[in-house]
């Protein structure tokens, strides 16, 4: 069985929408690209690291839709590298309407989401799944990720849709390797699945020590 990785840039108040330019996401939301002034050499070889082994993407259908439009037309330039990964690819869509699916190597998945997600599962290694907040949420809700990779830049919006937004339940997660800060302030965090739900316990405890004389 492989893995499914979550992909995501947050603000420190974890706003995931439009990182990319103002034309990704606009209605209602004034800060489209809120990233670009915090891109820095540390968090791109980061983001590039973590697409090295991607045999399969997994989006939402406005990220597709971007994705597609923009992708197959980099070939050769600075971006040719991830270029040249993401249009090799199988891209799996998840979509409700009916997707131009020209870009080569595309799926519309059917109408159970959970059941097509663990057959790509089965299928594939590594699936990524980039942006994509609406997929996001059913993804947690139905625990079908194995790897989140949170890159939390320094700055707050106060508007716009969250990574976390309405899609969690309770589940434990594991830090995978420490967390890395780049220049910018941008710091990356890499979780992974881990069993069972939180747990609760009481902070005056005997054996906390808490409000003891020591």
């Amino acid at each position: 069985m492989g893995l499914i990785h979550i992909e995501l840039f947050t603000t420190l108040d974890l706003v995931g929408q439009a990182p990319g330019g103002p034309d990704e996401d606009p209605v209602g939301f004034p800060f489209g690209g809120w990233q670009a002034p915090l891109l820095d050499e540390v968090s791109g070889a980061q983001v590039g690291a973590a697409y090295e082994d991607t045999d399969a993407l997994l989006l939402g259908r406005r990220t597709y839709d971007l994705f597609a439009a923009y992708w197959p037309h980099q070939k050769g330039g600075q971006d040719n590298e991830i270029a040249t990964l993401f249009n090799s690819v199988p891209k799996y869509v998840a979509s409700r309407g009916r997707p131009d699916l020209s870009w080569a190597g595309s799926t519309q998945l059917g109408p159970d989401l959970a059941d097509a997600v663990r057959e790509i599962r089965d299928r594939h290694e590594h699936v990524k799944v980039v942006g994509s907040l609406n997929l996001v949420q059913t993804l947690l809700r139905e625990k079908l990720f194995d790897r989140l990779d949170l890159w939390v830049h320094p700055i707050m919006l106060g508007v716009g849709k969250k990574v976390f937004d309405g899609g969690a339940v309770p589940t434990n997660i594991t830090l995978l390797e420490p967390p890395v800060a780049g220049p910018k302030g941008t710091v990356y965090l890499r979780y992974g699945l881990a069993d069972g739900t939180p747990a609760t316990g009481d902070m005056s405890a005997p054996d906390r020590g808490v409000g003891s004389d020591d």
